[in-house]
């Protein structure tokens, strides 16, 4: 019964019996009218609460449309539907807590429109970012409609706080000016009871002014930014209990409140800084994509293996840094994987190996080691060795492969397969440049190199001998009586001779001979380094093995034939162009010729 303000009041006037049952009473309605003011108070308190609360629900709404939209992630858009609800929610109960007020009402009833406006402009953009048109989201993001009626709701909501604040303090005023009445009919009705009525006024004063101030010492400690100011235990009765615990919750629920809305900023500042992050890599990306179009346009021009593997050991370091490595090329008549390039610590080239030794080649795809003992080792790297291989293919046809000593890591992985691709694109593009300048250069029907090529290494030739002062020599040649084989066999038979007598050469002169086909059944040979005395033996060795050919065709035999052949050696005299070394060659061929055929003539100017 002495648990609350009211059974003590009720104790006290049994004290005071009947003498006291007007003043019994008149303080009763004190209390009552006491109790209806804090009543009012927490009103107001839960008013203010829920509004606070119905705004921060808004913002994390539009927390998650920015956050959607700016990282296009979709946890953002689902956390949007249920803060526009729970905002929905929230002012609606203010709308409803407001109706004894007709112009908080009507104020609350005017924010909940600018509120559900703000929610439906909110939806837009969103609606667009969940439809992949994030540009058009951006936009209209951008266009400040939205800004500007949330500025509207934030002002509405300032102006609709401030006059329920108002009213917070002028019930709180006016609970205190009920509390000091009934103090002062205490005092009034004191003369009856004299001492036991003032000590049990003064009691039942004390038990609710300290409560009270302890409620307001925290409500202030809140509005001063104090977040975990609480009204702790020891209240004295149940009113002040229960308005302690309505306080606490309220302020509980607003500190969620807050910190929910700073998780959502720094949530907000990870996004950002996950968007700078990702602009970094991206501006790395273009880094490397220009450095790589530079090092494509220049293989491109490549002519030479040499040159293709100079542009390789200057680029390829920049884009992969701190990664020496080695580019082997498919040798297709060897079936070998030869070493084209290599940088860093690979500067000397080891030797090729067999495709069937590299698992990346086997498998058509990456295969690496990225710690020993973790992967199968292929057979051209060595046990224990960090490295990465990485497959150069084309059309499902092997190209090559790029072995990298060491780990290939993060954004390097996506340098790598750019760099491959344009390699691979390089090389294939070599081969078929390579391709198509031996055909230019040979004779399709021997493959032995054709009168253009000879004309041209010629002259190349006797400027080399001229600047080192080397002999240069030239054989002059052709098949006796080959008129015989095309009567009697037919065309295809000649064409067999010759390509009998093509391959018979090729095998016998040396390798740095440059053995050609100059017309018909005359043939040419280039001998850098030698003089006419020291290449007699040799084309006579050349000679006596053609003479001991037996040429078939067909399965049919078309027998033996012979060659005579003419030397030449070039002096400072003889025209720059070849032209004069030629002449004498041919000369002593007709000499030959002359003399009875399968033998050989050297030249008297080069006697």
């Amino acid at each position: 019964m002495f648990a609350s303000i009211s059974g003590r009041i009720a104790g006290l006037g049994l004290i005071v019996l009947v003498a006291l049952v007007s003043l019994a009473g008149l303080l009763m309605d004190a209390s009552h009218q006491t109790t209806e003011s804090f009543r009012w108070v927490t009103h107001s308190a839960a008013v203010i609460e829920t509004t606070q609360e119905a705004l921060d629900h808004l913002r994390e709404a539009e927390s998650g449309q920015r956050g959607f939209i700016i990282t296009h992630e979709p946890a953002y858009a689902r956390s949007f539907g249920a803060s526009v609800g729970e905002s929905a929610a929230a002012i609606k109960r203010i709308v409803a807590l407001t109706r004894d007020n007709p112009p908080q009402h009507a104020r609350a009833r005017e924010l909940a429109g600018l509120m559900a406006r703000r929610a439906t402009t909110l939806r837009g953009p969103l609606d667009l970012g969940r439809r992949g048109d994030f540009a058009s989201a951006v936009r209209a993001i951008q266009s400040g409609t939205g800004r500007d009626l949330m500025d509207a709701v934030n002002v509405r909501a300032e102006a609709f706080l401030d006059e329920e604040r108002r009213f917070q303090k002028e019930r709180v005023g006016a609970a205190e000016q009920r509390v000091a009445r009934g103090e002062r009919l205490a005092l009034f009705g004191a003369t009856i009871v004299a001492l036991i009525v003032l000590v049990g006024f003064a009691f039942l004063v004390r038990s609710i002014r300290r409560p009270l101030k302890t409620i307001l010492e925290a409500m202030t400690g809140l509005g001063h930014g104090v977040r975990g100011a609480r009204v702790g235990p020891g209240m004295g009765s149940i009113e002040f209990r229960r308005l302690a615990r309505g306080y606490n919750d309220m302020a509980d629920r607003l500190e969620r409140a807050l910190d929910e809305q700073e998780q959502s900023e720094q949530r907000l500042q990870s996004a950002n800084a996950e968007l700078l992050q990702n602009t970094a890599t991206l501006q790395k990306r273009g880094e490397a994509i220009e450095i790589l179009g530079g090092m494509a346009h220049r293989m491109q021009a490549a002519r030479t293996d040499e040159e293709l593997a100079s542009i390789i050991q200057v680029f390829v370091p920049r884009i992969m840094p701190d990664l020496p490595g080695t580019l082997y090329a498919h040798n297709n008549s060897r079936n070998l994987l030869l070493p084209l390039a290599s940088w860093g610590d690979d500067a000397t080239l080891p030797g090729g190996f067999a495709p069937d030794q590299c698992w990346a080649l086997r498998r058509g795809q990456s295969h690496f080691v990225s710690a020993p003992g973790c992967d199968i080792v292929c057979g051209h790297a060595h046990e224990g060795e960090v490295y990465h291989c990485e497959p150069l293919l084309a059309g499902g046809e092997v190209i090559g492969v790029l072995t990298l000593r060491g780990s290939v890591e993060g954004e390097s992985r996506y340098h790598l397969t750019v760099l491959t691709e344009n390699i691979a694109s390089a090389l294939v593009n070599h081969r078929l440049q390579r391709s198509l300048r031996e055909q230019t250069i040979r004779d399709p029907l021997t493959g032995l190199f054709n009168r253009r090529y000879m004309e041209e290494a010629l002259a190349l030739e006797i400027a080399r001998a001229s600047r080192s002062g080397t002999p240069l020599s030239l054989v002059m040649c052709d098949v006796d009586h080959f008129k015989r084989f095309n009567d009697e066999f037919g065309h295809d038979a000649g064409d067999a001779v010759l390509q009998t007598v093509a391959a018979e050469m090729r095998s016998r002169f040396r390798d740095g001979d440059v053995v050609c086909r100059y017309g018909g059944e005359e043939f040419t040979i280039i001998a850098p380094g030698t003089n006419a005395e020291t290449l007699l033996h040799r084309v006579e060795i050349v000679r006596q093995a053609i003479t001991e050919l037996n040429i078939r065709q067909n399965g049919q035999t078309l027998g033996s034939t012979s060659m005579s052949f003419g030397v030449a050696t070039w002096d400072e005299s003889m025209a720059r162009d070849g032209s004069t070394l030629v002449r004498a060659a041919d000369a002593a061929l007709y000499e030959a010729k002359r003399s009875g055929r399968n033998r050989t003539v050297v030249s008297r100017l080069a006697a």
